[in-house]
């Protein structure tokens, strides 16, 4: 397989949805072989949710929503891999174009809205890869289904998926989804974190094991928010929290072309209010809850302040645009 840095500049070139169409293409049809590109690294082990990651970098939700990619994800080296984000039924999500790069901050702006197949296809393709590692699935609710509704499509999600997760991510902090951030309002999420644990525990026992749920929140939280969900985390006795996702904040990139772009921007611009979020975090939850740090990973240093913080794993996917495989390498070295 050809280096990343020769590769980058082809699909620079293109549009970027289509450059990710064609990446996830690629990566089904290589499956293992796509390993050939960075070889083997031995990372450090890690226990979390009860859980044994072979090393502490995984793949954040966004890249492959269908898991039509997983092996040749997988032979990249990730310590494990999370798909999605996925909802009850098939949605298109918004129009296009809504992805933007700003190479000039590595950053991208993207209001895909949760295009996916449905939970019923991801559930078909995670049958037929052959990854035996540790699978997260990530889950939402589609758009059309009224705010007050949410937790219906949740349960949906949570029942398709999980006999096939090894942990499943509730997904709250998408900005592209209308009104699903108000879910990170305490009332409402105290609701739906109820929910899901009463059927977290209705389907272990159904299925003779307790499959972790995961709460992914948004960078864009004061600290009054971040203290409110800490303390829900905490009640509701919940297997982990993923910070963040990205950040309607703009006021490092307004000046670039695209910068103004509606959606969430990732990338080395969301690093810093990821990290601080992370840092409340572990100073409210004291390690009753397990945190999952993602947001403008670039480097191995990156990694490594994300662990500095608090987080005990954590997950890329804009610096693997710009930087290709060889981050997950670098990040697993850098977090030996």
């Amino acid at each position: 397989m050809f280096p990343y840095a020769l590769l980058r500049p082809a699909l620079f070139a293109l549009d970027p949805e289509t450059a990710h169409e064609l990446t996830i293409a690629a990566l089904a049809k290589a499956g293992s072989l796509a390993g050939l590109a960075c070889g083997k690294t031995a990372g450090r082990e890690v226990e979390v949710m009860g859980l044994r990651f072979p090393n502490p970098v995984g793949l954040a939700a966004g890249l492959d929503k269908n898991g039509e990619a997983i092996d040749g994800l997988a032979a990249l080296g990730f310590g494990f891999i999370e798909i999605g984000t996925v909802t009850p039924r098939p949605q298109p999500g918004n129009p296009r174009p809504r992805m933007f790069r700003l190479p000039e901050a590595s950053a991208i702006i993207n209001r895909m809205g949760f295009n996916n197949h449905g939970v019923a296809a991801l559930v078909e393709n995670v049958r037929r890869a052959k990854y035996q590692g540790i699978l997260g699935i990530n889950i939402g609710k589609n758009a059309d289904t009224p705010i007050e509704r949410a937790a219906d499509d949740y349960l949906a999600c949570l029942d398709a998926v999980y006999a096939h997760a090894s942990y499943v991510t509730v997904n709250i902090s998408s900005p592209n989804t209308k009104n699903l951030r108000d879910l990170q309002s305490a009332d409402a999420l105290d609701s739906l974190l109820a929910q899901l644990k009463q059927r977290q525990g209705e389907l272990a026992q159904a299925h003779g094991r307790l499959v972790p749920v995961a709460l992914k929140i948004a960078p864009d939280l004061d600290h009054e928010q971040i203290a409110a969900i800490a303390d829900l985390l905490r009640r509701h006795r919940m297997d982990a929290v993923i910070a963040t996702n990205t950040t309607l904040a703009r006021d490092q990139v307004a000046h670039l072309d695209h910068g103004n772009e509606a959606g969430g921007l990732s990338g080395a611009p969301v690093r810093e209010k990821s990290t601080t979020v992370i840092r409340e975090l572990a100073r409210l939850l004291q390690n009753e809850v397990p945190i999952i740090g993602v947001g403008g990973i670039l480097s191995g240093a990156d990694a490594r302040e994300k662990i500095s913080a608090g987080a005990k794993l954590v997950q890329v996917y804009t610096g693997l645009i710009y930087r290709g495989p060889g981050l997950v390498r670098e990040c697993i070295e850098a977090l030996k």
